[in-house]
C-alpha cells in the first residue's frame, strides 16, 4: 500500500470518527432542565450544576461491548464538591457499571479521576489517580474499552488501569449486561473533596463541565432486544477494541502512571481488607 494511500484512508478514518459525534442523534438529557444544553449542531454539549440541581444524559442506544470515548474539559477554579462522570451502566438488580468519576478541587489542587468496576451488582474495586494535567484548560479524551477478555481504562490514549476478565477464579466480570453511557455532574460534598472535608461553595456556581466527540465504537442493542454486531474483520482497525491488549508500550505507559499517579489502589488498603485482599489483587499488579 502506498503512503498517499495510507494517508488518505488515516484522513477519512478521522473524519468518520468526528462526524459520529452528534449528541442531538447518539445522546438523549436526561435530567436538569436547562442546565444541560446540546450546543453547536450537536457537537457539545454543556452540564452544569447550581445549589437547586445538576444535570446528566444518556445514549440513546445500549451497548454489549465496545470503546466509548469522550472529550471533556472539566470545572475550572474551585470544584471542590463537584463530581463530574462518565460511565457505563445497566439496570436493575444485579447491575454492571464501568466508572470515570471526576472529583472536584479547591483552587491549585489537582483533580482526582474514581474508576470503578461493578459486575452483578457488586463494585468495591477503586483505583484513583491525579492527573499529570490541568483538565480544566483544555479537553482531553477520556475512553473505555469493554470487551469480553478485559476493561482498559485511557486518558489521551495511555492506559491507566486495566481490569481483566478473572471468572476463572471466581471474580465477577460484566460481560452479559448491556450498558448504556451516562454522565452527569452534581453535588457529593459529603466524599468528594478530601473525604468530605471541603464542601461546595455556592457562591461560585453554577458550575459547568464541557462535553464533545462523543464516539462509540461497538455493538448496540437491536430493536430486537439481541445484540446487533457483525463478525469482526482484519481489514477494519475500528474494531481494533474487540481484542484490544496492551502492547509493550503500552504496559510501560501503565507502570509510570500507576507508580507516579496512583494515589488509591483497593487492592493495598489493608486497612479495609484486613481479613483477606481481594482474590484478584493476587494475579496481576495491574488491575
Amino acid at each position: 500500500m502506498s503512503l498517499a494511500m495510507l494517508c488518505s484512508i488515516l484522513i477519512v478514518s478521522t473524519l468518520a470518527q468526528l462526524a459520529a459525534a452528534d449528541f442531538y442523534r447518539d445522546a438523549e438529557i436526561t435530567w436538569g432542565d436547562q442546565r444541560a444544553k446540546i450546543l453547536n449542531g450537536g457537537k457539545d454539549l454543556t452540564l452544569s450544576l447550581d445549589q437547586a440541581s445538576g444535570s446528566g444524559f444518556q445514549s440513546k442506544n445500549e451497548y454489549l461491548f465496545g470503546r466509548f470515548d469522550m472529550q471533556l474539559k472539566l470545572v475550572p477554579a474551585n470544584s471542590a464538591g463537584t463530581v463530574t462522570t462518565f460511565y457505563l451502566s445497566s439496570q436493575g438488580a444485579g447491575h454492571d457499571e464501568i466508572d470515570f468519576e471526576f472529583l472536584g478541587n479547591s483552587s491549585g489542587s489537582p483533580y482526582t479521576i474514581h474508576t470503578n468496576v461493578f459486575a452483578q451488582g457488586k463494585g468495591n474495586k477503586e483505583q484513583q489517580f491525579q492527573l499529570w494535567f490541568d483538565p480544566t484548560t483544555s479537553f482531553h479524551t477520556y475512553s473505555i474499552v469493554w470487551n469480553p477478555q478485559r476493561i482498559i481504562f485511557l486518558v489521551d490514549n495511555s492506559p491507566i488501569r486495566v481490569f481483566n476478565n478473572q471468572e476463572s477464579i471466581g471474580v465477577p466480570f460484566p460481560k452479559s449486561q448491556h450498558m448504556r453511557v451516562y454522565a452527569s455532574l452534581w453535588n457529593a460534598d459529603d466524599w468528594a473533596t478530601q473525604g468530605g472535608r471541603v464542601k461546595t461553595d455556592w457562591t461560585k456556581a453554577p458550575f459547568t463541565a464541557n462535553y464533545r466527540n462523543f464516539n462509540i465504537l461497538g455493538c448496540p442493542k437491536s430493536s430486537s432486544g439481541s445484540t446487533s454486531c457483525g463478525s469482526p474483520t482484519s481489514s477494519n482497525s475500528n474494531e481494533g477494541w474487540r481484542t484490544h491488549e496492551l502492547d509493550a508500550a503500552g504496559r510501560n505507559r501503565l507502570r509510570w502512571v500507576q507508580s507516579k499517579h496512583m494515589v488509591y489502589n483497593y487492592c493495598s488498603d489493608k486497612q479495609r481488607f484486613a481479613n483477606a485482599i481481594p482474590v484478584e489483587c493476587k494475579r496481576s499488579r495491574f488491575l
